[in-house]
């Protein structure tokens, strides 16, 4: 076998095989064996028919299919290992000329991963937005334990308030209609959840146990019982029982039950360093991404359509089993949405387009900048991602498929890549560059200055 190679596009090559004819009618006897007892001979039972008997009755090409199978396929494969090509799609194939005893000649084109033409991606401009801790931020989070931490007790002598956990009955209509979901008793209601239609539980507000009242309420114009949407409704309810949070005290013992602290202090002092690492990752990561933007869309290249198809497929599959852990199937998750299969596919192209373009540059960078990931560098990945299942490493490790291992070595090269350009760009954090300009305004003002104090001078020697 001998093939020629050609790169028609930056994104698709083309290989010429020639296969000398012994090869070929060797191929067709495999084609024979394999398929002769398939084939009616009258006279003979399956399978004992020859060779050229079969070919005298149906033709010689009722062997061609499979005898250019037994040939093509290992020669593409070969062909494709040894230029490197890394196709993206089904190949194309045109016979040109096949028939025993002559040589069979044909050509294979196939899409492969484009040439990427990189732009510029040292030196690149970016800024970091580090936002300050805030006390609001803070007190947010003590807020969300000391919710964890309440008690409830029953209210008797009172009113409904808003943050109140009422148990009531309630039976809706419209049009005096009853419909489906709109009745039941004994249901649990925070006052102020927003988990009712909007107007519901507002109101509730001011009503005593035991009291009975209509509510009247409309149901939003997006609701998901289309037969509801943006229609009148009346809510007859009754309130069965009240009880109102019991927030604790803000002290020691507080932050015992809710932290492994003993202090209020040592808590609420955790707390900050926590969220300030949050948001310095959240800083950092925002960076990343507008530094890797910024040199994706400095780069070009033609990707094949396959490559972003296959892109949306794996996009949708991480879709479906988001909705699945949630309970959710992406069939209703359609028929809710009103949605049709290609509609989304075409919505995730943009998305799916960028994502490939992001991984063929950063192998780009890698590939010119000779960015390989060492064995230690693979190691600190495997923990990290252990880490984030709260898995021990080793065990971990032992789980691993050789495809994973890979998968994981080959997000540690990413992640030295996206290193490598950190290291070679030009990062400002937010505030520095108005500083920077203002430093450089000064000077200007007093050379400025300077000149008009020397002007006067220069006049009375005129």
């Amino acid at each position: 076998m001998s093939y020629t190679v050609e790169k028609i596009a930056s994104n698709k090559v083309k290989f010429t095989f020639v296969e000398s004819a012994e090869a070929f009618d060797a191929a067709m006897h495999q084609s024979y064996l394999k398929n002769r007892s398939k084939i009616n001979v009258p006279g003979f039972r399956k399978g004992k028919a020859p060779r050229k008997l079969i070919e005298n009755m149906y033709g010689e090409a009722v062997f061609y299919d499979d005898a250019f199978e037994i040939i093509a396929q290992p020669a593409y494969d070969e062909a494709v290992k040894a230029e490197n090509a890394n196709p993206v799609d089904r190949p194309e194939v045109d016979i040109q000329q096949i028939g025993s005893g002559q040589e069979l000649k044909y050509t294979i084109e196939v899409f492969v991963k484009p040439d990427i033409t990189l732009g510029e991606y040292k030196g690149v401009e970016v800024q970091k937005n580090l936002r300050p801790v805030t006390e609001e931020a803070i007190n947010a989070r003590i807020d969300s334990d000391v919710e964890r931490a309440s008690t409830t007790q029953d209210v008797t002598d009172r009113a409904v308030e808003n943050g109140d956990i009422v148990n009531l009955n309630y039976a809706g209509t419209v049009d005096g209609v009853a419909f489906d979901g709109g009745t039941a008793e004994n249901q649990s209601l925070t006052i102020g959840s927003n988990m009712f239609i909007p107007g519901f539980e507002e109101q509730m507000v001011g009503m005593q146990i035991g009291e009975e009242k209509d509510l009247n309420v409309t149901f939003p114009e997006q609701y998901h019982a289309e037969e509801l949407a943006g229609k009148a409704a009346v809510f007859h309810v009754k309130v069965n029982g009240i009880q109102e949070k019991v927030k604790p005290a803000l002290d020691d013992d507080f932050a015992a039950d809710v932290s492994e602290f003993d202090t209020f202090e040592a808590y609420k002092k955790n707390i900050v360093e926590t969220l300030e690492k949050n948001e310095a990752d959240r800083a950092e990561a925002e960076l990343e991404d507008a530094l890797v933007q910024k040199v994706v869309d400095a780069a070009d290249c033609d990707i094949p359509a396959a490559m972003i198809e296959d892109e949306v497929t794996t996009m949708l599959r991480e879709m479906e089993m988001r909705m699945a852990y949630q309970g959710l199937r992406f069939e209703d998750y359609l028929k809710y949405t009103g949605q049709t299969i290609d509609q989304v596919r075409e919505q995730y192209k943009g998305e799916a387009t960028n994502r490939v373009k992001t991984q063929l540059v950063l192998e780009a960078i890698a590939k010119a900048e000779n960015i390989v990931p060492s064995d230690e560098d693979a190691e600190a990945t495997i923990a990290d991602q252990a880490q984030r299942m709260g898995r021990e490493v080793e065990e971990f490790k032992a789980s691993l498929s050789d495809g994973q291992r890979e998968y994981l070595k080959e997000t540690a090269g990413i992640k030295k890549t996206i290193d490598f350009l950190k290291e070679n760009a030009k990062i400002t954090e937010k505030g520095e560059e108005k500083e920077e300009k203002k430093a450089e305004k000064k000077p200007a003002k007093k050379a400025k200055k300077a000149a008009e104090e020397e002007k006067p001078a220069e006049e009375e020697n005129k």
